[in-house]
């Protein structure tokens, strides 16, 4: 089974900027080449500036990939979760759950052996203090576009990888973004203290 593509996606912008809206679907009679489901248990400690801080939870997913077309696969995934980062030295939490989405809509074979991809990536992050209550939020939509190497074997996507520097943002992020220009680490002991 082929490690879903645009997982690592997920890191922009912490867990929550991939995200993504269906725009259209395969025909009814297409079959999808590889599907599944994953769930990711999350349990480590780290130093985050300072904190002594634990970072435990659940993430859990799906993800397709289906023939359109020319013959070219088109990728899906939804991600849903809860991550609890637990202050160590004062055992208050900083909880975030969040959904994600992202879908590739159109597939260009550039005829070099590479293929430009056109994704959309959508959803909502909501944080929690340690009293469970609500703080900050960021949630939208956006569209971006990365150059894929089909590195000389069209047929295996196992040993495809992403062109650097051809990551281009289209649509910018629409909707909250309250974490944005927030320092992650000042906000655990906030919110946790």
């Amino acid at each position: 089974m082929r490690t879903p593509r645009l997982r690592t996606l997920a890191a922009i912008g912490g867990v929550v900027a991939v995200l993504a809206t269906s725009l259209g679907a395969a025909p009814a009679t297409a079959a999808p080449l590889d599907k599944g489901r994953f769930h990711d248990v999350l349990d480590e400690t780290f130093d985050c500036n300072g904190t002594r801080t634990h970072q435990g939870g659940d993430v859990f997913g799906s993800f397709t990939y289906v023939k359109r077309g020319r013959g070219l696969a088109y990728y899906r995934e939804s991600v849903r979760g809860t991550v609890v980062f637990t202050n160590v030295a004062t055992g208050g939490t900083y909880s975030n759950n969040f959904t994600a989405n992202s879908r590739d809509l159109k597939i260009t074979d550039n005829g070099d052996g590479t293929l430009t991809i056109l994704s959309q990536g959508s959803g909502m992050s909501r944080w929690f203090d340690k009293n469970g209550t609500f703080v900050l939020s960021d949630s939208g939509m956006f569209r971006f576009s990365v150059v894929i190497n089909l590195n000389g074997t069209p047929d295996n996507p196992d040993d495809d990888f992403e062109v650097d520097g051809s990551f281009v943002l289209i649509t910018p992020r629409t909707g909250r973004a309250d974490t944005a220009d927030r320092d992650f680490c000042a906000d655990l002991v906030l919110f946790t203290t």
